[in-house]
């Protein structure tokens, strides 16, 4: 990731969200864990190596608990982490703006 120009929290928050799909993956996994097919599947245009790129930024900046399950085959989880979750009134607002948006269309 690049780093901060400005120092501005509104710049270092949009360094780690300002993606096209990161609060979106976060927003679905706000309902609880999910497996990778299943965010592929709420998210039918992101690609396959984007959603990986972004999951991982995501577990990098601690928003995101990857696990995985000793079976066969194997099982992963992703799900939000304690600090991940303070992301819901970020994304209760952002549906809050799209819904207006979409209203004056």
């Amino acid at each position: 990731m690049k780093s901060s120009v400005s120092g501005c929290s509104v710049e270092e928050a949009m360094r780690l969200l300002g993606g096209r799909w990161r609060l979106l993956l976060v927003s679905y996994l706000l309902d609880g864990p999910k497996r990778f097919g299943e965010l592929r599947k709420d998210v039918p245009g992101i690609s396959q190596r984007m959603l990986t790129l972004d999951l991982r930024a995501l577990e990098d900046a601690g928003l995101v608990r990857r696990t995985v399950f000793a079976e066969v085959p194997v099982k992963v989880e992703y799900q939000l982490t304690e600090d991940g979750l303070r992301m819901e009134p970020v994304v209760a607002v952002m549906k809050a703006f799209g819904l207006w948006l979409k209203s004056r269309a």
